[in-house]
């Protein structure tokens, strides 16, 4: 375990860092691009640190980039979720708050809660997840231009309508490059083949699952893969008087959360599985909200299983019971 300590605030232009060395802090601001992340290495050379303990929150794609160049370059980083970050300088009455003293607070809590090394995805699913993510980035622009014609002056319509023709070519192409880098890849098309088993779930959610959910065996139970899309449900409960209603926690990957809530509606009818379990719910007096999310459970439970067995679904399997 390296003894220093370097806390990391992510912007889209630059990083903060917070270098703790016995309980000291150096500070320091870099541009978040290679030659910042050069910068870093080397104004942590001149300090005489071979290896640090980094922890960055969990920022979408701005830290990712700065994560790989320090898992390369030999430093431990922990990606953690932004939540527990809140939490800790809470836990600190933190009232004053900008970026320097950010990356305080998080060396101060890397410092104390250790968190788990970060494994950097393989090539093959860096390019997946890019591939995936453009593609949802496409769709919101293809959205939003839709929208516009409603409203639009006869004189942009014409714009507007070639700008939607090419988003669509373009979102074409994009899938194109994912299914062939999925059926290139033996492991991906394997996957791609047991997920596929699953009624409900489509092409584009078998992408957005491989994508995202690399390395599976990070997970031992299928329990830590839905706290970690966030789909667990958190009950408020304070002695006998304070009872809140159950809610998602959502403090997890809202990428996956939004890959799985159409295949969730769709598996009610195609899924018998689901479509069992929906008339449970019913019965139950379930509302419409509360059963799309316990579905959503439910497929996570299916997708799990399937992947770590390496056996397609099959809707009569009923567990061994010792």
């Amino acid at each position: 375990m390296p003894g220093s300590i370097l806390g990391i605030d992510i912007a889209k232009q630059k990083l903060d860092v917070a270098l703790l060395i016995d309980g000291k802090i150096k500070n320091k601001s870099v541009k978040n691009n290679p030659e910042g992340f050069e910068a870093l290495s080397l104004w942590l050379r001149k300090l005489g640190i071979q290896k640090v303990h980094a922890c960055l929150e969990a920022t979408g794609n701005y830290g990712e980039d700065l994560a790989i160049y320090l898992h390369d370059a030999g430093h431990m980083v922990s990606i953690v979720n932004p939540a527990r970050i809140k939490g800790f300088a809470q836990s600190e009455l933190i009232r004053t708050k900008n970026d320097r003293i950010d990356a305080g607070i998080i060396a101060r809590f890397c410092q104390a809660m250790r968190p788990d090394a970060w494994i950097p995805p393989s090539l093959k699913i860096r390019s997946l997840r890019a591939l995936v993510r453009r593609i949802d980035s496409l769709n919101d622009m293809l959205t939003q231009e839709k929208n516009r014609l409603g409203t639009a002056h006869e004189s942009v319509i014409p714009m507007i309508k070639e700008h939607i023709a090419y988003l669509e070519k373009e979102i074409d192409r994009v899938r194109d490059q994912i299914a062939d880098l999925i059926d290139n890849d033996p492991d991906l098309r394997k996957k791609k083949d047991l997920l596929d088993s699953i009624p409900g779930i489509g092409k584009a959610t078998i992408a957005a699952l491989l994508a995202e959910l690399d390395p599976l065996d990070k997970f031992s139970h299928v329990r830590e893969l839905v706290a970690f899309i966030g789909l667990a449900p958190r009950e408020t409960l304070s002695g006998s008087s304070i009872k809140g209603k159950p809610r998602l926690c959502k403090t997890g990957n809202a990428r996956l959360r939004k890959a799985l809530y159409m295949p969730a509606l769709t598996s009610i009818q195609y899924n018998p599985l689901m479509t069992a379990f929906y008339a449970r719910l019913k019965e139950r007096g379930k509302n419409g909200k509360v059963i799309v999310c316990a579905i959503m459970r439910k497929l996570v439970h299916v997708v799990f299983g399937v992947l770590k067995s390496g056996k397609k679904f099959d809707p009569n399997y009923k567990p061994v019971c010792p």
